[in-house]
């Protein structure tokens, strides 16, 4: 995953309020609930000491599941508020949380916010008919980034039974006038996917529409473009098939991701440019070494020593000493590990503890190695 979208929280003044909560908002007594929920939530973190300011503009954040709109269908959201009540991170989790949250903290309880989050695959949604198609791309299933319609020339669309010599002109001029279409498609969704880096082309709608699209489709849509049957483009037509099958083509994806980092870092080990456990990942992450961070959702009960900066990071005292840090602060090793790996750009995949290699709570594929780097 990339993490860049973190860079705002570790901007900004700590102490954090962390917090994952349940915002459903579908039976008949909702606003009620939510408002139940949420006072919850603000008495907690008035407990663990945050102040007036920054629990205000958590209640007024969550209490938007009652105002309607998009925000209301969100089941399950996250939020980091800063010591200013700044809210610096705002994001949708994949259902009512598992495990809520309610923290305030010298640092941003990340962990269990990323084993939450909903699935952050970038991709495409198209639902096409023989005119055109509606197409959206997005990050998060549901919440698209950008959103456009793309309309063909309509004359001569439908094929006519008109008899004698004129049939067969009509009949060709109305499939050439549909591939055209199609193709004005396929040439924006080449656009889209070599931009956006997209995993997966969903298109939906009219089957011929599909057939045409997957003809025309370049090397690079056609590798990743997944048709289904269900959904129309007309007016009042049902897309919530469409949005379901998005959530799971994204959830295989994130399935495969966590699998293929899991053997990247089996491969890796074996040219030495994979490190596993927590003193030899630290040690990679003080030097910038670390590509792609792999932690358990469930790490062990251990803190590490930090400094100001998030890579002055160490297992024991003799670790700060040496670089030069005095006064060092005690945090959980999972704030200390995501705090490093934020800063030094590295990507961040959150496993199963039992899909780790050896049961470890963390491992690393690395940039590149030196004399340090275990061999």
């Amino acid at each position: 995953m990339d993490v860049t979208f973190l860079e705002q929280v570790f901007s900004a003044p700590g102490p954090y309020a962390t917090v994952c909560a349940d915002v459903t908002h579908t039976t008949e007594n909702a606003d009620a609930e939510v408002e139940l929920r949420v006072r919850a939530v603000c008495e907690e973190l008035a407990a663990d000491g945050a102040p007036e300011g920054v629990v205000e503009s958590v209640r007024s954040q969550l209490l938007q599941a009652n105002d309607g709109g998009e925000i209301a269908t969100l089941r399950g959201r996250a939020l980091i508020v800063a010591a200013d009540g700044s809210v610096v991170l705002d994001e949708a989790l994949a259902d009512v949380p598992r495990d809520p949250v309610a923290h305030w903290s010298p640092h941003p309880d990340l962990l269990p916010v990323l084993r939450q989050l909903a699935g952050r695959v970038p991709h495409v949604v198209v639902v096409a008919d023989r005119v055109g198609a509606d197409v959206s791309v997005a990050t998060v299933p549901g919440r698209p980034t950008d959103e456009d319609t793309i309309e063909g020339d309509t004359f001569h669309m439908r094929k006519v039974k008109v008899g004698g010599w004129a049939h067969n002109t009509y009949m060709h001029t109305a499939e050439n006038q549909w591939e055209e279409n199609a193709g004005q498609v396929a040439d924006h969704l080449h656009q889209l996917v070599t931009r956006t880096g997209a995993r997966f082309v969903l298109v939906a709608g009219d089957v011929r529409a599909r057939q045409l699209l997957a003809d025309k489709a370049s090397k690079e849509v056609g590798d990743v473009l997944v048709s289904m049957e269900e959904g129309g483009r007309a007016a009042g037509a049902d897309r919530a098939p469409v949005q379901l099958r998005a959530l799971e083509l994204v959830a295989e994806h994130e399935a495969h991701g966590q699998a293929q980092a899991v053997e990247q870092v089996q491969a890796a080990s074996a040219h030495g440019l994979a490190v596993t456990g927590t003193a030899q990942v630290v040690e990679a992450l003080r030097k910038a070494q670390v590509e792609t961070l792999v932690i358990a959702d469930q790490v062990d009960d251990e803190q590490l020593l930090v400094g100001t900066d998030p890579l002055q990071i160490g297992v024991d005292d003799a670790d700060m000493t040496a670089l030069g840090v005095s006064g060092a602060e005690r945090i959980p090793a999972d704030q200390a590990l995501l705090r490093a790996a934020v800063a030094s750009d590295a990507a961040v995949v959150v496993v199963p503890r039992t899909a780790m290699p050896e049961g470890v709570p963390v491992a690393a594929v690395l940039r590149y190695t030196d004399a340090s780097t275990p061999s």
